[in-house]
């Protein structure tokens, strides 16, 4: 009695291990008749006892009938019973979403095999977890791909280790798996030139467990290099200790080059303004200069000794007056007569005449868009950009090469703009020149636009030809942007706004000027207003030669008192650009106080801001520097013209 108490006490202390358990259990023998389970089993399986005990097989069918591929379980249970000597294991995954685990052992009694033991673990939840954990690492890794930010961490011990995301590798170019996962491994990523200084901000982290933020260049798989921007802190365990190193990884290449090229228009901006004022001042130079040479070699016979010096001096001033006219075009402030014309019949036409130009060892190639190519600008100034662009081409092909000139339309969509800031999305007529000669560094093309910037030897080039292409361009409301490497060519793309646009949004230049022969009953009166004595001195004299009567003023505050004392005015002769208020002013004011006034304005600067209310019927140019014969002629014109309008309203 006392034994089978002890069975009994046996079977029972089993059967309540069975029922505390939270797996599910059933026992089979070789006959694959039900010998034990558990209640656990019932309710994950949603059976009851009694379905079991009446018949075993058509609750397994009521089961096995709720699965996702009630075939695949059957033949998984055939190859158990094959061999139940064999462990197995697998998953039971239900039409309602469930999953539970089943694992398979042989049931030994000694060392024979009686039947198997089945035991069932609901793993739904656990799954459900897996499931979102992945969920969210998919999208965190999506959301680090659209943001170019990569992340990281190393551990702080000894190993070393350091860990990348996927868009940290694709950063770097590496293939996930091809990362050696160390410090040493992505130091070896990083340009010689910046490795010290990343380095020693790690350690320095390490040390003071303070954060970094640094921007370095590194050096991807492929060769080339890119800049990047890390972000690093410090991650402590429990104990408040410094256990990790976690940061962050951007790709700021894009970035630092649109503000690069902000930089460069910015530069560029700020030499066009010295540069136009250096030209101004140059112009006053040149004018007397100019002036008073040819007046010089009024007074000189032909066979006076000194005649060819003098003459020398006015080929000089000639020479200096046409780098200034560069410098103005690169400043954008040059004299342009701009029209609606075809950039299509420019190329083709300019195409005959390169020909020659370049020399028999330039394969010189024109492609012109199959439609009209309207552009608003200078023909003349536009011809000249294309010749100066294919000069530097044939300069950089010193053995010979291929020179394209083409043209196309193209609409800038915002990724293009933005990457080729400041423009704006939007259509653009396109001029491209191409060359197969030397190249350049990104170095030199940093400068290539730059006022006297060459890398000809002396004496073989201003540095003014691009330069001067930049300006006309940009005059137009344009844009260029070069794409080159060292031996591998160069192609300069200039974008014009569309024709309409451009039109639109340009002033004209300076109305047109009557040609008609002087009539006058006595001698005019020109008020002479300029702030440089001696292009002052200069119109005067001139001016005064032919009989008119002069009133000078070195201010436009002068000549405003200076006409209040003479109500009879002819024409206003004034410098656009003085000191206080501009000779476009003076002109406004006194055109306004004396209608039928006329105005010649002297400007080394473009009849761009001449267009101004009450000025544009009455005001012409007279582009410095200039000479007293040009200055004559253009005095006369005016009033001759104003004489002829007068003669016709009288008739």
């Amino acid at each position: 009695m006392a034994v089978r108490r002890t069975l009994e006490e046996t079977v029972a202390l089993l059967e309540a291990t069975l029922e505390a358990t939270q797996d599910g259990i059933l026992v089979l023998d070789l006959d694959r008749r039900v010998i034990l389970y558990n209640q656990r089993l019932l309710s994950m399986l949603g059976l009851r006892a009694g379905d079991v005990e009446e018949d075993p097989g058509a609750a397994l069918e009521k089961v096995v009938a709720e699965l996702e591929d009630p075939e695949a379980f059957r033949a998984r249970s055939r190859e158990l019973w094959g061999d139940p000597s064999r462990p197995a294991a697998d998953e039971l995954r239900f039409r309602d979403g469930r999953v539970i685990a089943r694992y398979v052992a042989p049931h030994r009694v000694g060392s024979k095999i009686v039947g198997v033991v089945a035991s069932f673990r609901d793993v739904s939840q656990s799954l459900r977890t897996e499931q979102a954990l992945e969920r969210y690492q998919a999208f965190l890794e999506k959301a680090q791909e659209v943001a170019h930010v990569g992340s990281w961490i190393a551990d702080m011990d000894s190993d070393d280790r350091l860990g990348w995301s996927t868009e940290t590798h694709r950063i770097f170019g590496v293939t996930i798996g091809e990362f050696a996962g160390t410090s040493a491994s992505f130091l070896a990523f990083v340009h010689p030139d910046d490795r010290e200084t990343v380095r020693n901000l790690r350690l320095a982290t390490r040390r003071t467990s303070e954060p970094y933020e640094v921007e370095h260049r590194i050096v991807r798989a492929d060769g080339t290099v890119r800049w990047v921007r890390e972000r690093a802190e410090v991650l402590r365990d429990a104990q408040g200790r410094a256990a990790r190193l976690i940061g962050t990884v951007q790709d700021v290449t894009d970035q630092r080059q649109l503000e690069e090229q902000l930089r460069q228009a910015q530069k560029m901006e700020a030499m066009g303004r010295l540069a136009g004022g250096i030209a101004h001042d140059l112009n006053n130079a040149l004018t007397a200069i100019a002036g008073y040479t040819e007046l010089a070699l009024g007074e000189l016979a032909e066979g006076h000794p000194s005649r060819a010096d003098v003459g020398e001096i006015r080929r000089a001033a000639e020479r200096a007056a046409s780098v200034t006219g560069q410098l103005l075009a690169f400043s954008r402030k040059q004299l342009l007569e701009r029209r609606v014309f075809d950039l299509n019949d420019t190329v083709t036409n300019l195409g005959r005449l390169l020909g020659r130009l370049l020399g028999d060892d330039i394969d010189l190639r024109t492609s012109v868009h199959a439609a009209p190519a309207p552009i608003f600008a200078d023909p003349g100034q536009i011809e000249q950009a294309i010749i100066n662009l294919a000069v530097n081409a044939r300069d950089a092909m010193p053995e010979g090469g291929r020179l394209t000139i083409a043209t196309s339309l193209f609409v800038a969509d915002e990724v293009f703009a933005r990457a080729h800031a400041p423009m704006a999305p939007g259509r653009y007529t396109v001029l491209s020149v191409t060359d197969t000669g030397q190249g350049m560094d990104p170095e030199t093309q940093a400068h290539i636009f730059e006022p006297f910037f060459t890398t000809k030897e002396v004496g073989k080039g201003t540095g003014l030809g691009l330069s001067m292409v930049y300006g006309t361009v940009k005059q137009t409301g344009g844009f260029i942007f070069v794409e080159s490497e060292a031996g591998r060519g160069a192609s300069f793309h200039m974008y014009f706004p569309p024709a309409t646009l451009a039109r639109s949004t340009a002033r004209s230049t300076a109305a047109p000027v009557e040609r008609a022969r002087r009539v006058s009953s006595g001698p005019e009166t020109l008020l002479v207003v300029e702030d440089e004595p001696s292009v002052r001195s200069l119109v005067t004299a001139s001016l005064a030669a032919d009989g008119y009567r002069i009133l000078q003023a070195g201010s436009a505050d002068e000549a405003v008192r200076v006409a209040a004392g003479h109500p009879s005015i002819d024409l206003l002769l004034t410098d656009a650009n003085m000191p206080g208020r501009s000779g476009i002013d003076l002109a406004g004011q006194l055109v306004a106080e004396r209608p039928g006034l006329r105005v010649v304005i002297m400007s080394g600067y473009t009849t761009e801001s001449l267009a101004v209310e009450g000025l544009r019927g009455s005001v012409c140019l007279l582009q410095k520097p200039f000479t007293p014969k040009e200055l004559r002629r253009t005095i006369h014109d005016a009033l001759a013209r104003a004489a002829h309008l007068e003669s016709g309203r009288e008739s």
